[in-house]
């Protein structure tokens, strides 16, 4: 158990038999009234956001989530096949659990995997991957006063837009976090 005044953003705690990570919270102390901590928390097995008030002193059960390394094999339909690096034991997770991720996943990847009692909750990328451009368009010479981008699409089928300069076969550092280029690698 863990005081909600005890509060930490990226702390994760149950609440209502849900799993939830705190994103932000504040402690307001009004003139007339108690105490309470206003927060802002992240679901961890649906991803949603809620907003929730609790009582100042209240208590909540402190989760224990575990992360690990795993290596991503391949992919099969919508199914995509992880290892364990420790125990080499394989499992399987859907397209619909690596909505985002699935854009950046590469064969024999290494990330790490977030569970919590055995659960799998989802998968952590690295902030930035190294993709290699599969399909660019050609560059209109004279129109980089403006800071001109193009569309290209990387190897595992996601498009970015890029500087007009970047080539068909380039290899680039691509932001997981926000899906844009950095630069070449």
């Amino acid at each position: 158990m863990i005081s909600v005044n005890e509060f930490k953003t990226g702390l994760t705690i149950e609440v209502e038999g849900g799993l939830y990570t705190v994103l932000d919270f504040q402690h307001v102390k009004p003139g007339k009234g108690a105490a309470f901590v206003r927060s802002k928390l992240k679901n961890l097995r649906n991803g949603n956001v809620v907003e929730k008030t609790f009582r100042a002193g209240e208590n909540v059960v402190r989760a224990h989530v575990e992360n690990r390394g795993v290596q991503y094999l391949y992919n099969s339909g919508n199914e995509y096949t992880f290892m364990d690096n420790e125990t080499y034991d394989q499992f399987e997770l859907t397209k619909a659990q690596l909505e985002w991720e699935v854009n950046f996943l590469t064969e024999n990847m290494t990330v790490n995997i977030t569970s919590y009692q055995g659960d799998i909750l989802g998968i952590n990328l690295p902030n930035s991957v190294d993709l290699k451009v599969v399909e660019a368009e050609p560059g209109i010479k004279g129109s980089t006063a403006t800071g001109a981008t193009k569309s290209a699409k990387l190897e595992t089928g996601f498009s970015v837009q890029v500087p007009l300069f970047i080539n068909e076969g380039d290899v680039l550092t691509i932001d997981t976090r926000e899906g844009k280029y950095v630069s070449r690698a």
